[in-house]
């Protein structure tokens, strides 16, 4: 590995030395990890990650490349990456670029040539944390206090700042979904069009009487960055669309989202959810789903209860660490899972939440 030192500094204080492929100035953001072995290009361009600088637990990234159909979004949405290695060459037939000269493109900073397994036992063990990269051998003398100054994940909404600014539709026919962007990935919308629906997607801030007046069957609420105890503009509005009947699907922050507008509360993880390889279980049936996920906060709960939110059930669990990961209301056609039922690269074992959405929205509106 060739290039310039640099380093990632811990608020902590903990410093990790080693080289980026170019200068850049300094990326603040919260340092979390990803145990996915594949998919780093939808990882980087998944809004979910805005405001975060991502740690590769895989040893080496790049190999396949990038290319121009894999993209979560319009751009990579990271502060930074971090990995042991990240391959100058790269083979695969759909690849169109390679990693290091697209990262380089959109000014992302690397580093690499960290002891990785070292820092993700040390997010592990300290919690997530904010952290800078930069270059050079050692910190400047301010920039432990810009760091400090920098802003965390509580209390932050970034769902407005990943939301798109005006609507636009996918599909032609089928069933009508309208969905919130909170930073909404690509593939979302893909799997809805694929499951039979025309889709419009509409900003964050929407109205419930924007929405109702689109004529929906369903309404989506997308996942997205920060967090959803900030959101708090969208509540009333999916109180307000849940209380007309319309089936309600959400994940990821739209699955918090969910449990907060009936009473719920979440609360941030030590280190989140990062990865494709998170064991859930179906509590109705007992079936393990293997999930991907993307997130920092979770809804509490226990038992098959969801924490201040009596008309709400659990209906999925972690096996992890027993988080909440799904829930269902008891009366309304209403569900949602933490995890990514869309699960773009993969796994695909929660694919059928699309399906029984549909089956919500065929029931509700009498479609067959």
């Amino acid at each position: 590995m060739t290039g310039h030192p640099a380093f990632l500094l811990l608020e902590d204080g903990t410093l990790f030395n080693g080289t980026s492929p170019g200068r850049a100035e300094p990326a603040f953001g919260e340092v979390v990890f990803t145990t996915n072995l594949s998919g780093y290009q939808e990882t980087f361009t998944d809004p979910s990650y805005l405001g975060q600088i991502v740690v590769m637990t895989a040893p080496m990234i790049g190999n396949y490349g990038v290319n121009e159909d894999d993209s979560e979004s319009g751009r990579p949405q990271v502060c930074g990456v971090v990995t042991r290695e990240l391959a100058r060459r790269h083979s695969n037939w759909r690849a169109t670029e390679g990693l290091d000269v697209w990262l380089a493109r959109h000014g992302v900073p690397v580093l690499e040539g960290i002891d990785t397994r070292r820092l993700t036992r040390h997010i592990r063990s300290r919690g997530a944390m904010r952290g800078v990269i930069a270059t050079g051998d050692q910190p400047a003398a301010d920039l432990q206090q810009r760091l400090e100054a920098s802003p965390g994940m509580e209390g932050r909404d970034l769902a407005s700042e990943a939301s798109v600014t005006e609507p636009w539709t996918a599909g032609e026919n089928g069933p009508h979904v309208v969905a919130f962007d909170f930073g909404m990935k690509r593939s979302i919308v893909r799997q809805l069009v694929s499951a039979g629906s025309r889709v419009t997607v509409v900003p964050a801030g929407t109205s419930a009487a924007d929405v109702l007046a689109l004529a929906p069957d369903g309404v989506f609420l997308s996942n997205g960055p920060g967090d959803p105890a900030a959101v708090a503009y969208v509540i009333p509005v999916i109180q307000e669309l849940a209380g007309t009947g319309v089936p309600i699907f959400g994940i990821c922050l739209g699955h918090q989202l969910l449990a907060i507008a009936f009473g719920g509360q979440t609360a941030k993880l030590p280190y989140g959810h990062r990865g494709g390889n998170h064991p859930v279980q179906d509590l109705a049936t007992g079936r393990v789903l293997i999930t991907t996920q993307n997130h920092g906060f979770a809804v509490q709960g226990g038992g098959r209860t969801i924490n201040g939110a009596p008309d709400l059930e659990l209906t999925h669990l972690n096996l992890n660490d027993r988080t909440v990961e799904g829930l269902r209301h008891t009366r309304l056609p209403v569900f949602a899972v933490q995890y990514h039922p869309e699960a773009a690269p993969g796994p695909h074992d929660a694919y059928p939440h699309f399906g029984e959405f549909m089956d919500l929205l065929r029931d509700s509106s009498g479609l067959s």
